[in-house]
């Protein structure tokens, strides 16, 4: 699964996330940002919402990912493009 907020992109490996006891994506999200993801399934899902509700809700907080990576089961990837990266790392020899 994955979906889109402002400039962000959250992608979950859904395989990663059977047998996860402790669902700490869902938890944190509730913590730290407005709730978006729910469990389904034994799996985080934002079904719940359409694409501008989650536009509109998602504070990029990056709680989810932090929080599966270190209590989870490490399913959660965030892609936060940084426009002109490229060409900065390019520049200065960074490829």
């Amino acid at each position: 699964m994955e979906f889109n907020e402002r400039t962000i992109k959250v992608i979950v490996d859904e395989a990663k996330c059977e047998g996860c006891t402790t669902h700490a994506c869902i938890e944190a999200c509730k913590t730290f940002s407005r709730g978006i993801l729910a469990l389904k399934d034994g799996k985080p899902s934002v079904e719940h919402l359409s694409k501008d509700e989650l536009i509109r809700k998602g504070t990029e907080c990056l709680a989810c990912e932090y929080e599966c990576h270190f209590r989870g089961n490490g399913a959660i990837t965030i892609e936060a493009p940084i426009e002109g990266l490229a060409a900065y790392r390019k520049k200065h020899g960074m490829d």
